[in-house]
């Protein structure tokens, strides 16, 4: 049976038990399971584990979190609950370094109390959480934004090639660079959709592929290396993917695998987009080798997914969970802003 998107209740706050609620998707696509986090170090795992994922989920988690984690500082000195602040948003802070969406989300909370040196902690309390609770509605008018701008670029029957997972799933509502396919389909565009399977973690197979597939999208799934004969083949006339942080130049971190997809589609002059929110957009960085890239657990590529290891024992293991693609590669950068090209740059 085709659901509807908001029936997937990624992040959401829960008043009555002062807690964060979220999708754990570490279980998808098996089972639909969602955890209730009260404590920083439950949201802290939760961001690092993957169990909320996409840099806007994230930023919407971190949000929350550090609402409800305020609520719990049991002091009205308010030079004791900034400093009891501060390291719990620190804390958050090195959960992912790669999504800008996390640190920025956590300074816009804190820039609430800076705001207002004169309130008392109380009234500290009641505007983190208005400004939580804005920070959500702002992500999901952004991407349906973001959505609508982009859809002016595609055509109805259009194959489109997507990496990693920037839907729904990864965002308030719609996503980032399922928007325009969420969009299309309610208007009936008729779009036909590859994604690839996104190794190691395989976004692209639990994620992606279950989301569209639940939505009644025409979605197949290829493997990472199967791209370029899908391209090649003519069945691919677009490729719109999310990201994970916008150097001031252009150049995109986003999922691991990423730059590979946009070198072939300039090969097969095919357009590379890349979708979201100006909110990854960090003008503090001037390039893409600025940017600090995650590096993970080496089992995620030897042994997680398998019954028993698929590596030798000892072998070097290189497991970075983010790459820089070059604003040379990148047709357009699409936002709620608007539509920017590399050629006007």
């Amino acid at each position: 049976m085709i659901q509807t998107l908001s029936d997937l209740r990624t992040v959401r706050f829960n008043e009555q038990a002062d807690s964060v609620i979220i999708l754990d998707q570490t279980l998808l696509p098996g089972k639909e399971a969602y955890l209730t986090l009260t404590t920083a170090e439950e949201i802290w795992d939760a961001i690092y584990k993957l169990k909320v994922r996409g840099a806007p989920a994230i930023g919407v988690a971190a949000a929350y979190g550090i609402y409800v984690c305020a609520r719990r500082i049991d002091t009205t000195e308010k030079s004791v609950f900034r400093d009891e602040f501060r390291r719990i948003k620190e804390y958050l802070a090195s959960s992912r370094p790669t999504a800008v969406n996390l640190v920025a989300a956590l300074n816009r909370m804190e820039q609430v109390l800076v705001a207002h040196p004169a309130f008392s902690v109380p009234e500290w309390k009641g505007l983190l959480y208005k400004e939580a609770i804005a920070i959500r509605e702002e992500d999901a008018a952004a991407c349906r934004q973001i959505g609508e701008n982009c859809l002016e670029l595609l055509r109805p029957g259009m194959g489109i090639l997507t990496h990693c997972n920037a839907g729904h799933l990864a965002v308030s509502e719609y996503g980032t660079a399922l928007a325009p396919i969420y969009l299309g389909q309610e208007r009936g565009y008729g779009f036909k959709l590859f994604a690839d399977e996104t190794r190691p973690l395989l976004q692209g197979a639990r994620l992606t592929a279950y989301e569209l597939n639940r939505a009644g999208v025409d979605v197949t799934l290829i493997c990472d290396n199967m791209a370029s004969i899908v391209m090649r083949r003519g069945w691919v006339q677009a490729v719109v993917v999310g990201c994970d942080r916008v150097a001031a130049n252009g150049d995109v971190a986003n999922k691991i695998g990423t730059s590979g997809v946009a070198i072939l589609a300039r090969h097969y002059k095919i357009p590379f987009y890349v979708l979201g929110p100006t909110s990854t957009i960090d003008s503090s960085c001037p390039d893409g080798d600025s940017i600090v890239i995650e590096e993970r657990n080496p089992d995620e590529i030897t042994e997680m997914w398998y019954s028993r290891r698929m590596a030798p024992k000892n072998v070097k293991v290189y497991n970075p969970a983010f790459d820089i693609t070059p604003h040379e590669l990148i047709t357009a950068i699409i936002t709620e802003k608007g539509i920017f090209y590399e050629n006007n740059r």
